[in-house]
């Protein structure tokens, strides 16, 4: 009887944390649905810049779309993969690495490489994302771009224009 019960005990607290993850991933993916539109500013060089945010894949998806100058002209797409929130993005380099939520809370969301596509053995890749918004109109993504054992970070500042 008292294994039935440890048993019976083990499945609702796996099933209560399985929800809880499940939960906390759905509300990161709302928050970033918040980010849909326009939006303009300047990379960590004080370059203009634009990045547009739009659902497709029937809302399943979000799209993000930087538009800069050269080749930080890149894609992200952001979709739920089960009980976790992910990131594929399609970088200039010509890789996709695929980030996964590490961390959230009210204002910022944190990606962190899983793996991706194209990427050779200690080839430069994406490493993490930080997307940061304070308030409606503004928000801010923290880029790390892994190379080699060394870490570069792109910062960019943004206000919605749309």
């Amino acid at each position: 009887m008292k294994v039935v019960r440890s048993l019976v005990a083990a499945v609702v607290v796996l099933s209560a944390s399985f929800a809880l993850a499940q939960n906390d991933a759905r509300k990161s993916f709302d928050q970033l649905k918040g980010l849909e539109g326009m939006w303009e500013g300047k990379n960590s060089q004080g370059q203009p810049l634009s990045v547009s945010f739009r659902m497709t894949a029937g809302g399943s998806a979000l799209m993000s779309e930087i538009h800069g100058h050269g080749p930080e002209n890149m894609i992200t797409m952001f979709h739920m993969d089960g009980d976790r929130l992910l990131a594929t993005h399609y970088c200039g380099v010509g890789n996709q690495p695929r980030m996964k939520v590490i961390s959230s809370d009210a204002k910022s969301i944190t990606f962190e490489f899983v793996d991706g596509t194209n990427i050779a053995p200690g080839a430069g890749h994406m490493q993490r994302l930080t997307l940061t918004q304070p308030d409606a109109d503004h928000h801010t993504e923290d880029w790390v771009f892994l190379d080699k054992g060394k870490e570069k970070n792109e910062f960019f500042t943004l206000e919605r224009s749309k």
